[in-house]
């Protein structure tokens, strides 16, 4: 190895080192010292030995990113090619086993198919219910073959009325349309009256049944039309506060509508009332429960329901009534057939910032039922709800009904005004104490009349007084406002019919005929008439009866008059019982007949009962139920009916003069 130091190895000698070697091997092969030292080497046979490497050079190259190759947008392409290609294949292969089957087993194999018979059916794009809708139906014959004995079958939705008959409902219509040939159309009219309420969808059903020559099959081919309807032929409206306080009387008006140019038929009112509401009235009576008919209601025409009662909950609850109009299907039935319109009323339920409570003679509810004459004893009681204090409260109780005898009214801390029949409580009527009231504070205001008498009501039909009570107030508000403030509630008085019995008794008038003796004698029997008469003031009484009860001493001869009264005798109990049945208000008064009824007895004396005035009827009553007074029973009861004709009432102490002419009072006792 040749070193060279300081030079430039650009100019540093090359030195060719096969030459050297082959220099070297000649010197040793001519050399004298070295050539005995060069022995012969072992030859080896040639073999073939695998190659290590390839005979190719191979020069390695950088990788080149397949994105460079094929971009990713290519790569997409031929994905979505080979996709479609796939699809297309398989929509190619579905499309000969479709039709494969439709001309091999299914509707092409027919000479006449359903698919190839178009239904058309066109109308108005809305409609209004209750009004008369005429629809286009078009039948074409698209199959090679005539359609024989082809019927035209059309089913209309529930509600449906024909136009030329309102009152019987339309369900369905079949027409005979013959042969329909090959390329034929036939067209033709649907006239209705459909019902349904606004945005309602209906369908009707059109059908065309047909055979084919050589055939019995009956084939069909269908459509439905679907029918929107634009308004209804009816509303419903319900006018009535939309908050009330727990426990007060509520009233709503609902009416019902006729928004129709002909009239609508059979209409129903259906009502549903939330959890907590207690019904006390309606006008006019539901025909059910909940259900009142209302029968046609012509163009414009409308109808009203009344519906009173009370609402109990918690403050804060919502009471969702709902209302129904609708159709019936007949004229036995109230359940609605066909909906036309449904209001949803709701009615909130707060908290009065006064409790009131109000009650009539200590009466645990607010209604009470009073006789003529009775005194009326009116307690209203009042209780702060809120949180802080109310000023200025002012408590007004206002009677309507039957005017009342404003002498009569009396009370400690209140003013009556007889210009509008109010009673007014204030601080300056009450000391100051509805000046400022604390919160929680209870209190009491109270006043009192008389009922009007029999003689002022005799022209009155079921006399009533209301006592409506509204009190109101001030307080401060959260925000430091005032606040006006109001409460209310109501009170009831019903004033029972003044029914009237009398029972007397008869000799020298006695209709059935005079027999015996007068005065009655011991051992002879002597024959009376007892005549019960009734009369009646203001309400009419239903389910009167009068029973009476005789001595064993005194015998029922079995006549009555006038016979057409039912009257029954029990021989056990000796009990007569008249089955007055209804009494009409006023029966007896100003001139008009009362119910009588007389009863032919027999009194056999004894010698016992000599010198005495015995008696020949007793226990007299009168029962019945007071319409007015939500079915009350009344009860009336007379004084026994003896041989003194003209006689001395122990109730009244007053003289009862009889109408027996002749009988004089020394004929009342027994003689011998």
């Amino acid at each position: 190895m040749w070193y060279y130091f300081g030079m430039d190895p650009s100019e540093v000698p090359q030195i060719d080192h096969e030459k050297e070697k082959i220099e070297r091997l000649r010197r040793v092969m001519y050399s004298r010292a070295l050539s005995g030292k060069i022995k012969d080497k072992e030859r080896r046979a040639l073999e073939e030995h695998p190659e290590i490497v390839g005979e190719d050079w191979v020069h390695p190259e950088d990788s080149t990113p397949a994105a460079i190759i094929a971009p990713r947008g290519i790569t997409f392409l031929r994905t979505f090619l080979h996709g479609l290609l796939m699809v297309a294949a398989l929509f190619f292969t579905g499309s000969i086993l479709f039709f494969a089957y439709y001309f091999t087993f299914g509707a092409g194999s027919l000479s006449a198919s359903a698919n190839n018979i178009d239904i058309i059916v066109s109308g108005p794009p809305q409609i209004s219910g209750g009004e008369p809708t005429e629809l286009q139906v078009s039948i074409t014959n698209r199959n090679r073959v005539p359609l024989e004995l082809s019927q035209l079958i059309v089913t209309y939705p529930d509600g449906t009325r024909s136009v030329s008959d309102l009152l019987t409902p339309l369900v369905s219509v079949r027409q005979d349309l013959q042969v329909i040939q090959s390329g034929e159309t036939k067209q033709g009219v649907l006239n209705a009256v459909f019902a349904g309420q606004a945005g309602e969808h209906k369908a009707v059903k059109v059908e065309l049944e047909y055979r084919l020559s050589g055939s019995n099959a009956i084939f069909v081919a269908a459509r439905e039309y679907s029918l929107l309807f634009g308004t209804s032929p009816l509303s419903v409206s319900v006018d009535g506060n939309t908050s009330t306080i727990s426990g007060q009387p509520v009233e709503m008006i609902v009416t019902v509508s006729s928004n129709a140019d002909a009239a609508v038929r059979d209409v129903v009112l259906r009502a549903d009332y939330p959890f907590g509401f207690s019904l006390t009235s309606t006008q006019p009576e539901a025909d059910e429960a909940g259900v009142w008919k209302l029968g046609d209601i012509g163009p414009g025409q409308k109808r009203s329901v009344v519906i009173g009662g009370t609402i109990l909950g918690e403050m804060g609850d919502d009471k969702v009534f709902n209302f129904t109009a609708g159709g019936r299907a007949n004229s036995s039935s109230t359940a609605i057939e066909t909906q036309f319109a449904e209001m949803p009323f709701r009615i909130g339920v707060a908290q009065p910032f006064l409790g009131l409570s109000l009650s009539i003679n200590r009466s645990a509810t607010t209604s009470s039922i009073l006789a003529p004459g009775d005194v009326a004893q009116v307690i209203i009681s009042y209780t702060n709800n809120l949180p802080g204090q109310i000023t200025d409260a002012v408590i007004v109780a206002r009677l309507s009904g039957i005017e009342i005898d404003g002498t009569t009214v009396q009370s400690a801390d209140g003013f009556y005004r007889s210009t509008d029949n109010v009673m007014l409580w204030d601080k300056s009527t009450t000391d100051g104490r509805l000046a400022v009231i604390p919160s929680g504070e209870r209190g009491a205001v109270t006043f009192s009349f008389k009922i009007p008498d029999s003689a002022t009501l005799a022209n009155t039909s079921n006399p009533f007084i209301d006592i409506s009570v509204n009190a109101k107030g001030n307080r401060i508000s959260d925000a430091d406002a005032p606040q006006n403030l109001q409460a209310a509630t109501i009170g009831h008085i019903a004033v029972a019919s003044d029914l009237q019995l009398s029972a007397q008794g008869l000799y020298y008038q006695n209709p059935f005929g005079t027999v015996g003796p007068m005065p009655p004698k011991a051992g002879q029997e002597t024959n009376y008439a007892i005549v019960f008469t009734i009369k009646n003031t203001t309400n009419r009484i239903t389910k009167a009866k009068v029973t009476a009860t005789i001595p064993p001493y005194v015998r029922w001869l079995g006549s009555h008059a006038p016979a057409h009264e039912s009257l029954a005798f029990n021989q056990n109990s000796s009990v007569f019982t008249w089955d007055v049945g209804d009494i009409e208000p006023g029966v007896g008064l100003n001139g008009s007949v009362p119910r009588q009824i007389a009863i032919a007895i027999g009194f056999n004396p004894s010698t016992s009962q000599i010198g005495q005035q015995p008696i020949l009827l007793q226990g007299v009553t009168l029962t019945g139920i007071d319409e007015s007074t939500g079915g009350k029973v009344v009860r009336t009861t007379r004084p026994e009916v003896t041989t003194d004709l003209i006689r001395v009432s122990k109730s009244s102490g007053q003289v009862v003069v009889g109408t027996d002419s002749g009988f004089n009072p020394d004929h009342a006792a027994v003689v011998k």
